[in-house]
């Protein structure tokens, strides 16, 4: 079978993007079949490798692409979490499908609307510029109708109480685009933005911790990778500055799912994100988040409607992908060969 890798620049790895239409749709033996993917990809020096983007045309109107997100476990080349998305794998994934023909070729200008089987969302990439070998793009991540934000509030409150080695920690735990535990200074045992990008093994470890506590008390898998976990601090000039823990170490930057997250996470009042952006005196619009890897703008189009707050849209702009190539992946080479004679029977 045929795969191909693209990387999504500030993303912790790059992504292996297959041919849904060529793989097994029932769960255990796709997931027989992607392990044996990673076990190639390993003995083939690609072990780093643990995002998996499976795409197809879509058969909805409105949409050009089914994508389905598979997050792989590191340690184990069967450990995979189907929970949740990417955003930075989908772009991965869009370019990838119109190098292949799966989708058109891209062009500044077009959008593809792309249709996330793990959870529902639903995408819009536009495309800012085509240059060789690099894409960049502007998500938005859309709500149609727009949803109360209360919805996304995952225990229904601003803030909630976890118990973290017997210590009780406020957190926010809010949904959109992925489920995220936003942790404040406090929360994490920080003074602010500079101890925040410090190289502290012991916030790492804090952070990961109360991440497993949120997940116990959501009753989720404990060897899930999802809520994801991020620390939110004001910065200052209405900016915030946030870090979030990827697998398995800190995410360079922050992901596109969880900038969505963010900027939705501070239009809901009493949220740890909400009070982060008043100390930093943020006054609406685009709010700029600062990383270890750079800043990122995020605009979340939130309003009252029937005296309660929803959501319509977020956007998340400047993003960029490299499409590094394809190959033939031999451990799935019976898959290859029923994907040539279909392509010789189209050609036919």
């Amino acid at each position: 079978m045929i795969g191909h890798l693209a990387y999504a620049v500030g993303s912790p790895c790059p992504t292996l993007v297959l041919d849904a239409r060529h793989l097994p749709r029932q769960r255990e033996p796709l997931l027989a079949a992607l392990t044996e993917a990673r076990r190639w990809l390993a003995a083939a020096g690609g072990e780093h490798v643990l995002k998996i983007a499976l795409i197809e045309p879509s058969a909805h109107p409105l949409f050009d692409l089914d994508y389905r997100f598979v997050q792989a476990l590191p340690g184990d080349p069967a450990g995979f979490d189907l929970r949740g998305s990417c955003g930075h794998s989908v772009l991965c994934a869009i370019t990838a499908a119109a190098e292949t023909g799966v989708l058109p070729r891209l062009g500044p200008g077009m959008r593809v609307r792309v249709n996330v089987l793990n959870n529902g969302d639903c995408l819009a990439c536009e495309v800012e510029e085509v240059s060789r070998g690099t894409t960049g793009f502007t998500m938005h991540f859309l709500h149609a109708p727009p949803k109360p934000v209360s919805r996304l509030l995952l225990t229904g409150r601003p803030t909630t109480a976890l118990d973290v080695d017997g210590e009780r920690v406020e957190v926010s735990l809010v949904s959109a685009g992925n489920p995220y535990v936003f942790v404040s200074a406090s929360g994490a045992r920080i003074s602010g933005a500079e101890e925040l990008f410090g190289d502290d093994p012991d916030l790492f470890d804090r952070l990961v911790r109360i991440r497993g506590a949120a997940a116990a008390h959501l009753g989720w898998p404990a060897e899930s990778v999802f809520p994801k976990v991020a620390v939110t601090v004001p910065a200052g000039g209405g900016r915030i500055a946030a870090r979030a823990v990827s697998v398995p170490t800190w995410h360079p930057t922050l992901a596109l799912t969880g900038a969505a997250c963010l900027g939705a996470a501070i239009g809901i009042p009493g949220t740890v994100p909400w009070l982060a952006a008043r100390e930093a005196r943020y006054d609406g619009g685009a709010i700029h988040v600062d990383t270890p890897g750079g800043s990122v703008k995020v605009l979340a189009a939130v309003h009252v409607r029937d005296r309660e707050r929803e959501i319509a849209w977020i956007t998340v702009g400047n993003r960029r992908v490299v499409l590094h190539g394809s190959f033939l992946i031999e451990s799935l080479a019976h898959f290859q060969f029923k994907e040539t004679v279909e392509c010789l029977s189209v050609s036919a």
